[in-house]
């Protein structure tokens, strides 16, 4: 390797994702069982029993308000509102002390759905997770919307949306595809075990399926090619599985007025949330991840080449 080529950035290299499928192994290969060992956290204590019933099923696609909508129904008394974010930080609805348990029990779902279809997935499995929560949002209503509404009869459902695909489909480039092609997340992924489930569940199972990327594409291939195609099929399955009376097709730009009345609440006297805007939210939840994940996983990766360096060193001195 010449000197130039080994004093590189991370930035400047090329994407990750135009490298990694070449290197993937198919989720149902042995080997990811084994590294899923390797990496596993602490087993989690028996989930809480559900004192509230599931309410509000947000099923809507990423990056269409979902956030927002999280912490609307929040002021509007659901407490607590599930959300994507949960799946990799803490968030009230877990019950175990361990770090993150949420990203490796989705984990688990996903592969039951892909890898046990003669199992279906049921308001037990959707409970060890949701069981203090009153109504969810992002992405696990999104690949999992058919079993979620299934396991919860009778939640109403909201199908957000965005008014222009156009839009959406940036957003989704600027920020699931761009975290995708991150190569310190990735890294960091194989030097710290909370990255490890985080990387695994929305990288390897939730986006790659959400936006049907083939053997051999990366989720960018997916979300250019097909996003518009996969809201549209995902908006006609949502209508054809929950009842007219059962269901809101709702917009950010709708605001409160038809929310609180699917909902039967009063409209609240404050400004509709805007979590999102301008990607300033998902911004700050990624140098949230950098700080918590990353510069970690550097500095155990560092120190693991300093001492292997002070062994090595040790080791040539005494021959």
């Amino acid at each position: 390797m010449s000197k130039t080529t080994s004093s590189k950035p991370l930035s400047s290299l090329p994407p990750l994702s135009s490298l990694l499928p070449s290197i993937n192994f198919p989720l149902s290969s042995p080997i990811w069982t084994l590294l899923e060992k390797l990496y596993s956290l602490p087993p989690s204590p028996p989930p809480l029993a559900r004192k509230n019933p599931m309410q509000v099923l947000c099923v809507g696609l990423p990056r269409s308000g979902t956030e927002s909508l999280q912490q609307a129904l929040l002021i509007l008394g659901y407490d607590y509102t599930y959300h994507g974010w949960d799946i990799v930080y803490p968030s009230p609805s877990s019950t175990s002390q361990t770090p993150h348990p949420d990203a490796q029990l989705w984990s688990s779902l996903a592969r039951k759905k892909f890898f046990s279809p003669s199992s279906p997935l049921t308001t037990t499995d959707f409970d060890s997770i949701l069981s203090t929560s009153q109504a969810v949002t992002d992405a696990p209503c999104s690949l999992f919307a058919s079993e979620i509404i299934s396991a919860y009869p009778k939640a109403k459902v909201i199908l957000n949306q965005r008014h222009d695909e156009t839009a959406w489909q940036k957003s989704l480039v600027n920020t699931l595809v761009k975290a995708n092609e991150s190569w310190s997340f990735w890294l960091a992924s194989w030097f710290d075990r909370e990255c490890f489930w985080a990387w695994h569940v929305y990288e390897r199972f939730l986006w790659p399926a959400l936006f049907r990327v083939g053997p051999g594409e990366t989720l960018r291939d997916g979300v250019e090619k097909r996003a518009e195609m996969v809201s549209r099929e995902h908006c006609a399955m949502i209508r054809g599985l929950v009842p007219k009376e059962r269901l809101l097709e709702w917009y950010i730009e709708d605001g409160w007025e038809p929310l609180c009345k699917f909902l039967g609440k009063p409209v609240p006297d404050v400004p509709f949330p805007h979590a999102n805007a301008a990607t300033g939210g998902w911004k700050a939840r990624e140098e949230q991840c950098n700080k918590r994940w990353v510069e970690k996983a550097f500095l155990r990766l560092i120190t693991g080449m300093n001492l292997l360096g002070l062994l090595v060193f040790v080791v040539v001195c005494k021959l």
